[in-house]
């Protein structure tokens, strides 16, 4: 099983090395091997989550030693519940994505399945690397995929978007870089395990330099997990892009955060002695500031991309805002909500460029700037034939054509997932945020025990900017599905409705599992402010005596600690 951690890295780099050895002409092969892989990446990645689950797997973790070097001196990938989690979500919304992209954008410009595959490969290593160094590989590959993807399908908005978003990931690459060699040159290292065990012996001179390093690096996250002030580029690049690249990019905001979850609970945990909880206040109040933004910004959005995009920045603001609270059972309630959100923006994306090709298709929608409702007259009277067609058929009270029910029913479901209505995913999870702020020790053992402001500011916001949520989205849906009687019925191909649903029906699952889910999650948040067991697993990690052991055991995999069988 071990083994099986090189799959999402590994086959995502064959499969583009593969696609750009066929000219432009095979783009329907491109096509299936491009869907193959991902399913193929996707399948091993739930393997991988079930396999950390299981009793027998040490400390719930999977170290790889790469060329069978021990850490800290070897390239060493690491498997635990929370990297499996987010490539389990990373590959689910790739291969919707991919599908989707079937239909016609594929055919946009140049090398977009190659890209697509390099983009997975930078996504997945980045969730499973165990150094500093590596990460920031895996960050370029992914970033430098991200460019030419953004680009995909040309055009003046996406070149001007596209320059801005590459300008600002340079940036926040290049601070990456400053981040990491000042850690390096403090501890003499970038395995972040050693790093772990290495801030608490921390001498006193060397804490402020450590901690200004840490606040670069932490910098550097916060860029691409997109915190206010510093995410002003996202809304227009994201919305600029090809539907599925939008809805792929949906994930890329959580790689930051995912990245600031793992170093800051190994780096500044309970354990780091006078680095504790270093920057946690900051988290904290970087992640508010970014729902308000992301609230705001959804209320004042009008075009479905733009929306979307605000959506991306409010569910990151709302993670980065509970997991600076450093609660495990806040944790465990945002690990929950993250895959529910991330999915029901992405298919948002999706929904927003088939809206748009329907609402463009047919009559330009109705104004709406006047104080008349657009069937009734200032007397609130109906509007003698605007209920009829051409024929004096009735318009209102038809059947609603299976497409447009379908698109219909997909925009409601993302609306309740944004939202945190009920009784879907987003709701479970925000309800569980909620209790987790007002009982934090467990329901029946907080007596006496109050949130503090920060807590009620995030309980405030919480409830607030699902409110302004589901303003904005149920605002923007009467404009394109009531506003416009005399459009024509939508036509969807199978390659695009379908991933829709599948990203909406994963949502629902969450909602049926979600015991089983807030389960996982409970002993992923468990797991990651133990920090403890995560070092053991990785410092202790033997390497094997060589590339194949009298008992038939081949590679170098170590599972917690022990060889591999």
């Amino acid at each position: 099983m071990p083994h099986l951690m090189l799959v999402p890295i590994g086959l995502p780099l064959f499969t583009a090395a593969l696609t750009l050895f066929l000219r432009e002409e095979s783009q329907r092969l491109k096509l299936v091997l491009n869907i193959a892989s991902t399913t193929f990446a996707l399948l091993a990645a739930v393997a991988l989550l079930h396999w950390v689950q299981q009793p027998g797997t040490a400390s719930g973790m999977g170290v790889y030693l790469q060329g069978n070097w021990t850490a800290p001196f070897g390239i060493v990938l690491v498997l635990d519940r929370l990297s499996a989690l987010m490539l389990v979500l990373a590959l689910v919304l790739a291969l919707c994505c991919a599908v989707f992209a079937g239909t016609r954008w594929h055919r946009a410009g140049v090398h977009f399945h190659a890209l697509f595959q390099l983009q997975l490969m930078g996504l997945a290593g980045a969730f499973l690397t165990g150094d500093l160094f590596n990460l920031f590989v895996f960050f370029e590959i992914m970033l430098a995929a991200s460019y030419g993807l953004l680009l995909h399908g040309s055009g003046r908005a996406r070149v001007q978007s596209g320059l801005h978003y590459i300008a600002i990931n340079l940036a926040a690459s290049s601070l990456f870089l400053i981040g990491a060699a000042m850690l390096y040159g403090i501890t003499g290292t970038l395995n972040m395990a050693d790093l772990a065990r290495h801030v608490p012996a921390m001498a006193a001179t060397d804490r402020g330099l450590l901690h200004a390093a840490a606040a670069i690096l932490a910098t550097a996250f916060l860029i691409k997990a997109a915190v206010w002030p510093l995410n002003f580029w996202l809304v227009p690049a994201y919305s600029a892009a090809t539907a599925p690249v939008g809805a792929l990019f949906a994930v890329m905001t959580k790689v930051g955060v995912y990245t600031l979850l793992r170093l800051w609970t190994l780096m500044f945990g309970s354990e780091a002695g006078d680095s504790a909880l270093f920057g946690g206040a900051w988290l904290v109040a970087a992640g508010m500031l970014t729902m308000a933004f992301g609230g705001i910004g959804m209320l004042a959005s009008q075009r479905l991309g733009h929306l979307a995009g605000f959506a991306a920045v409010l569910s990151s603001g709302t993670v980065l805002a509970a997991a600076g609270l450093g609660q495990n059972q806040l944790t465990a309630a945002m690990l929950y909500y993250l895959p529910g959100s991330t999915l029901a923006i992405g298919a948002l994306f999706l929904l927003s460029d088939l809206i748009e090709r329907w609402r463009t298709d047919g009559t330009a929608l109705r104004g709406h700037d006047g104080n008349e409702a657009p069937f009734l007259t200032p007397e609130l009277v109906p509007t003698p034939g605007l209920n009829l067609d051409d024929e004096e058929q009735v318009l209102v009270g038809r059947a609603i054509p299976a497409a447009a029910a379908l698109l219909g029913l997909a925009y409601l479901v993302c609306t309740l997932v944004i939202a945190g209505m009920p009784p879907l995913s987003g709701f479970v999870g925000k309800f569980a945020m909620l209790t987790a702020l007002l009982n934090p020790l467990g329901l029946g053992s907080s007596s006496g025990m109050q949130p503090g402001a920060a807590g009620w500011l995030l309980l405030a916001l919480l409830i607030g900017t699902g409110l302004l949520s589901l303003i904005a989205l149920t605002r923007t849906g009467m404009r394109h599905f009531w506003a416009a009687p005399d459009r024509h019925a939508p036509r969807l191909h199978v390659l695009e409705g379908l991933p829709v649903a599948a990203l909406l029906a994963a949502c629902v699952a969450l909602t049926v599992h979600a015991d089983a889910v807030m389960r996982y999650t409970q002993a992923t948040a468990n797991s990651l402010y133990a920090p403890q067991g995560y070092v053991r697993a990785v410092l202790q990690a033997r390497h094997l005596p060589g590339p194949v052991t009298p008992a038939g055991s081949q590679g170098a995999s170590v599972l917690g600690g022990e060889a591999a069988p």
